[in-house]
């Protein structure tokens, strides 16, 4: 094992490289589904953290991309990509052991251990991205970019969901408060840790094609950021990105708190929520990577964006129904839709980043977009937590009156408080992100109404497979499934590659 780049990559070394690349990323979403999300705010309410905390914790995967500007001039002078991505991975990734001890400290101090860990976590996360995604724009062929994205992210929705419900049944089983569930924490924060180590391994063993020769004159932050603010199309994806992700996070990060604490459900139900949303993400990937290599990423985001902020706005009308179970039956299925929607988002961010960056010069291009981000995705939930008291002592509400000989009778059919304001406002900034969106252009793009419409047939098609036993019965191959695509897919191309070429 070598973390040194080396000259040269064989087309043999990328299709094993790219193979190892989704296999490391199930490690990876492993330790990320067992430490961060809703398992995350679960552990700070175990610890009676105020909601300006869950807002400071929440903000540190974005806060922590502030780190890319040093990160930048680190791959651009060292120039070992690999390097950096697994000390940056290794290093972020002991700060789950701390993470584990937390729910056995006193008091504040456990609080404090959890935020200080959560924030060297994702600074040291940001770092190793950095030289990560500049690495893998260099080693993946631009005709699999999709395909491994998609591949990678199947595994990271079905190892979520799997850990969803299995934290869901174990912390089912403990009282809340009680020291047992300290414990339960403790174990899903050691095994975060491991799986966390096998990642960083397992990424230390994909070669790393060198980089270009270092120029004689070595620019700055300033000079390497000058390229991509020059490019007005790069420009405006940073900005679409940066609007984007103010709106969503805005408000997602608190889904937890307002389900729990303002719809009175219990942890296990928003576990189930998060199993529900996971399980469509993992059905909807197949077909949004499929889409996004036959079209374009844009074309994606005008569909999948806009799903994503209904289903925010959405949420306003929870705080509508009483509780019973048409309330648990419209919560099912908008996080079944959010599912749908942020797959496709999350895939087609991922990757119109990396394919509007030119080769060579990615480190900066994408880290730019990721400072810009950053800043923005990390603003949101602290302002968010920071204005939640604010927003809990108001209320709106729309009322009707009638009146009639037999008397007045006054109904509301809208009534906004506290988080539903968020909500709110997450919508109007989601449209103006989506404004942003159509001013890109990227080569392949087609309207949104026939993205619409070939969405609908891939639908379709799949629900004919689901509708026989045959059908259903994929569901349980569907991780072996992947495994053989990508198996016959690489034999494919290694088969044309061989091929000699006429004349």
């Amino acid at each position: 094992m070598s973390l040194q780049p080396q000259p040269s990559v064989s087309e043999a070394e990328r299709d094993q490289a790219m193979r190892q690349v989704v296999t490391e990323g199930a490690f990876a979403s492993a330790a990320t589904a067992l430490t961060s999300g809703v398992i995350l705010t679960a552990l700070a309410l175990h610890l009676g953290a105020s909601n300006l905390v869950i807002g400071v914790l929440a903000s540190a995967p974005f806060l922590g991309q502030l780190l890319q500007a040093p990160a930048i001039l680190l791959v651009e002078r060292l120039r070992k990509r690999k390097l950096i991505a697994v000390a940056g991975g290794f290093t972020g990734r002991a700060m789950l052991a701390l993470m584990a001890l937390a729910p056995f400290l006193p008091g504040d101090l456990g609080i404090a251990a959890l935020v200080i860990a959560q924030l060297v976590l994702c600074g040291m996360s940001a770092v190793g991205s950095c030289a990560w995604n500049a690495w893998m724009r260099d080693l993946a062929p631009d005709d699999r970019l999709g395909w491994v994205f998609a591949r990678r992210t199947a595994y990271a929705a079905a190892i979520s969901l799997v850990a969803g419900i299995a934290a869901a049944i174990v912390l089912d089983r403990t009282t809340e408060g009680s020291s047992w569930r300290s414990i339960i924490f403790g174990v899903l924060y050691g095994l975060g840790f491991l799986a966390g180590l096998v990642s960083a391994w397992l990424t230390s063993r994909v070669p790393e094609p060198a980089m270009p020769p270092r120029p004689e004159i070595q620019l700055g932050l300033v000079g390497l950021l000058r390229a991509p603010l020059a490019d007005q199309n790069f420009r405006r994806l940073t900005i679409f990105l940066a609007s984007w992700q103010f709106a969503i996070n805005l408000a997602t990060p608190f889904f937890t708190v307002f389900i729990v604490r303002q719809l009175g459900f219990d942890m296990t139900f928003v576990m189930v929520l998060s199993a529900v949303s996971q399980l469509s993400n993992l059905v909807a990937l197949r077909n949004w990577g499929a889409l996004a290599d036959r079209f374009a990423n844009k074309s994606v985001l005008l569909v999948a964006a806009p799903t994503y902020i209904l289903c925010i706005v959405g949420m306003i009308g929870a705080s509508q129904i009483p509780h019973g179970p048409w309330l648990i039956a419209y919560l099912v299925v908008l996080h079944l839709f959010m599912g749908l929607a942020i797959a496709g988002a999350t895939l087609a961010t991922t990757s119109i980043a990396m394919k509007l960056s030119p080769k060579g010069q990615s480190t900066a291009y994408v880290a730019c977009a990721g400072l810009a981000t950053a800043v923005a995705a990390g603003i949101a939930p602290i302002l968010g937590g920071g204005f939640a008291d604010f927003f809990a002592a108001r209320q709106f509400e729309v009322l009707l009156r009638w009146t009639s000989p037999e008397g007045v009778a006054i109904v509301s059919p809208l009534r906004l408080s506290q988080w539903d304001f968020y909500f709110l406002i997450s919508g109007a900034i989601g449209l103006y992100a989506i404004h942003r969106l159509t001013l890109i252009t990227e080569s392949g793009e087609i309207r949104r109404r026939e993205m619409v419409e070939q969405m609908i047939d891939q639908t379709r098609r799949t629900v004919r497979n689901l509708s026989t036993v045959a059908g259903l019965r994929t569901l349980t191959y569907l991780p072996a499934t992947f495994l053989r695509e990508a198996e016959i897919r690489a034999r494919f191309l290694r088969r044309q590659r061989l091929k000699p070429k006429p004349g």
